[in-house]
């Protein structure tokens, strides 16, 4: 029945076509509306405020919320965490998921990237190579590039499931067999990838982000094979 009415209202939502921010009926309108109790409303709007999906604001009102992905993308993240220290390879597929994400929309992307998140791509290899010349770690620039190349898109999903990703491998990198790269190998992966998108030469593009992957993935895969090595029978 909890679920049941968490339902009805989503469905009140939609058939209001309530944008984010828009207010909700009150305690005792939704009583009447759909035949429950207070505690019964309650109860399904603290779930849903829960999913992001309607925010309570005390002594205001209830209103329809961001419609976030930030609850399915926390999730996705704790999943992945949870597995790899249960000795699954969760991060494996959540790794081979970004990159299949990511391989398949950059040649979307080659020769129609703007000029100004060019412009700031460049900055930030530039960082890159400031940064491996300095011996410091390059993670967050990184990270900056593949947010940065990827938002003329307006995919807000895409944005946030990249998150995930960065989210879940931050928690257990210092688990990750090390395997040493040299930063200055890590700059040039990104300068392909960044002149491949600015030619306009989708194949190379893709080349480029595969290349890109193969070092997280050896680590990844190195550290599922001792796991699975020190496991007992």
């Amino acid at each position: 029945m909890a679920r049941d009415l968490q339902e009805r209202i989503k469905k009140l939502i939609i058939d209001r076509r309530l944008p984010s921010g828009a207010t909700l009926p009150t305690e005792p309108e939704l009583m009447e509306l759909l035949g429950v109790s207070r505690n019964s409303v309650r109860e399904a709007l603290k779930a849903l405020q829960a999913m992001g999906i309607v925010e309570i604001r005390h002594g205001f009102g209830t209103y329809v919320g961001p419609m976030s992905m930030a609850p399915m993308i926390e999730g996705l993240a704790f999943r992945t965490v949870a597995g790899h220290y249960r000795g699954e390879d969760s991060l494996l597929q959540l790794l081979e998921l970004r990159e299949a994400v990511e391989t398949g929309l950059i040649s979307r992307l080659a020769g129609r990237v703007p000029e100004d998140d060019l412009a700031e791509l460049d900055a930030l290899v530039d960082r890159m190579d400031a940064e491996a010349a300095a011996g410091t770690g390059l993670a967050e620039t990184d990270r900056a590039f593949h947010a940065t190349l990827y938002r003329g898109l307006g995919n807000l999903l895409l944005s946030e499931v990249l998150e995930a990703f960065w989210d879940a491998f931050h928690r257990v990198r210092t688990d990750l067999v090390e395997l040493p790269q040299d930063p200055k190998v890590t700059c040039r992966q990104h300068r392909e990838i960044l002149d491949a998108v600015r030619s306009g030469d989708a194949v190379r593009a893709e080349e480029s982000i595969r290349e890109h992957f193969g070092h997280i993935r050896t680590r990844v895969t190195a550290t599922a094979a001792n796991e699975t090595n020190r496991r007992p029978n």
